[in-house]
């Protein structure tokens, strides 16, 4: 029994350390960018492994110089409410859950994942600190840390620090290396269309990627366009 309370604690105290460090990280990304993220630490070993490191692209571009035209694109295509939700949509959240249930039964499948409801800053909660496992657990982790970051950080600073390292294709990471790979421009010149076509990649960047021209990019790029009125970047 002792044997057993000593290992419970000492998972609960590896549990909070790991919390700690967490919020440390996150409360230092109000004044220091990121050097990278979880997310690119793993996709530049795999490539590593694969001899394809030198495809590896990222810039980074500071909110005031990153295009309005963008930041409305994938706010209207990711996360309309981002200006007004802390962190969570928990409406999405909950129809996601179901979905997944239904599809879990079907499936004949135990233990559902929640896939769908993410918001930016949950996504970048994912991209910077977890791993791209789909769990309960790690989506747990994601929902407390995407409060923890609109605690600490301002709407402006995570809609920064996700257009800046969000994946946009194999190897292309964030809006300047996104702009250069498709449209050969600066993230400064892209115009409404080429936004919102950017936008449409950001759930399946590697698949779109290789279906630029696809006629679901071109469709779905027009339903942006017109959405981007509506919302207004932070």
């Amino acid at each position: 029994m002792k044997a057993a309370a000593r290992w419970l604690g000492l998972v609960a105290l590896a549990a909070v350390l790991l919390q700690l460090f967490f919020v440390a990280r996150i409360a230092a990304m109000a004044v220091l960018a990121p050097e990278s993220t979880a997310f690119q630490r793993s996709e530049a070993w795999r490539a590593e492994q694969q001899g394809r490191l030198g495809r590896w692209r990222q810039a980074w571009v500071p909110y005031a110089e990153l295009p309005d035209t963008l930041k409305r694109a994938v706010i209207a295509s990711e996360d309309a409410g981002f200006a007004t939700h802390g962190g969570v949509d928990w409406d999405a959240i909950r129809q996601a859950w179901h979905g997944n249930e239904r599809a879990a039964r079907r499936a004949a499948v135990r233990e559902p994942r929640i896939r769908g409801g993410s918001t930016i800053t949950q996504q970048l909660a994912k991209n910077l600190l977890l791993s791209g496992e789909r769990t309960l657990l790690r989506k747990g982790q994601e929902l407390v840390l995407a409060q923890w970051l609109e605690a600490f950080l301002s709407k402006r600073r995570i809609l920064e620090l996700y257009l800046n390292s969000v994946e946009w294709g194999e190897g292309v990471f964030g809006a300047e290396a996104a702009a250069q790979r498709y449209y050969g421009k600066p993230a400064a010149r892209l115009s409404a269309a080429e936004a919102a076509r950017l936008a449409v990649m950001l759930p399946r960047p590697r698949y779109f990627e290789k279906r630029p021209d696809s006629a679901y990019v071109a469709s779905r790029s027009a339903v942006i366009v017109a959405r981007m009125g509506a919302v207004q970047s932070p």
